[in-house]
């Protein structure tokens, strides 16, 4: 398998520092918490709250699935792990690793919504705009806009390998 650098790991540390400062200007005085929508974001989420730098930051982690094994989302979205906070009347960050169809998203947005948060906003590292077919999803942060290619890297699997790259790559 080829990989080819999209994203370096020097450009994904920039534009991580670039999100977390707008984030902390945006959320300026109140309370937040993240919620990694697992396994994908992990590592994502992790740099953006070491550069959040704030003592009223929580983590949560929500774990979904679509995928499995395959390289194309079933469309099913299942909830395998819930948060274990109340966000009820609490400002919520979904920190996800990467945006296509929108699906999976979509059912995380409608499942957190239920559950009454006082702001719902979300940040993902990779948006694929072009691969969009659910409609009203509002991404409030983006790291990078990618073509339509298959990537790995930085929290972002192949059949749960290279996960562990510093940078985001294409397989070819």
């Amino acid at each position: 398998m080829n990989i080819s650098v999209l994203i370096s790991e020097s450009e994904i540390q920039n534009r991580v520092s670039e999100l977390a400062e707008t984030i902390k200007k945006d959320y300026e005085g109140k309370e937040l918490i993240l919620i990694c929508i697992l396994k994908g974001s992990l590592i994502f989420m992790v740099d953006l709250a070491k550069k959040l730098d704030t003592k009223t930051t929580e983590f949560d982690f929500l774990e979904v699935s679509s995928y499995g094994d395959e390289e194309v989302s079933s469309g099913i979205v299942k909830i395998n792990k819930d948060i274990n906070s109340s966000i009820t009347d609490r400002h919520v960050l979904i920190v996800e690793d990467i945006i296509d169809t929108g699906h999976t998203l979509a059912a995380i947005v409608e499942h957190l919504s239920r559950k009454k948060p006082a702001s719902l906003k979300i940040c993902t590292l990779l948006d694929k705009p072009e691969r969009r077919e659910a409609t009203g999803i509002v991404v409030d942060y983006t790291g990078f806009s990618i073509p339509n290619k298959f990537v790995v890297g930085y929290g972002l699997d192949y059949k749960q390998k290279l996960r562990n790259l510093g940078y985001i790559g294409v397989v070819e």
